[in-house]
């Protein structure tokens, strides 16, 4: 696959809430993911899918997500980019909030081997 073939496919899969499975299709077993600032029991850079898949399911079961409007991708040699818009609550604290968030995807062999986040709140 060609970086525009994944990139739409990871955006078809967000798109409808698919996630988890665009990581099992998608993705490189050593890919590495970086946040823009580390978490609270959550490095800012993590490693190998099993780690990301743990990242997404955690990030799922702490938020109720009314809305995620998914942009893109926007195709750039061997990255791409994609710009999401989530209206959530946190479930712990039951703070709704707007986040926007722009992912640049590397792809390597037809897998993503890297994602890095960038976000307002």
């Amino acid at each position: 696959m060609q970086t525009v073939e994944v990139a739409q496919k990871l955006v078809d899969l967000c798109r409808r809430g698919e996630n988890l499975k665009a990581i099992d299709s998608l993705y490189s077993k050593d890919i590495v993911s970086i946040e823009a600032a580390d978490m609270p029991n959550m490095p800012a850079e993590m490693r190998g899918v099993e780690a990301i898949k743990q990242k997404n399911k955690q990030w799922i079961e702490s938020q109720d997500v009314h809305s995620v409007d998914v942009s893109g991708p926007f195709p750039h040699g061997d990255q791409f980019a994609v710009m999401y818009k989530f209206d959530a609550t946190d479930r712990k604290s039951g703070k709704r909030y707007d986040m926007e968030e722009v992912a640049l995807y590397t792809v390597k062999d037809d897998k993503i081997v890297k994602e890095e986040f960038f976000y307002k709140m």
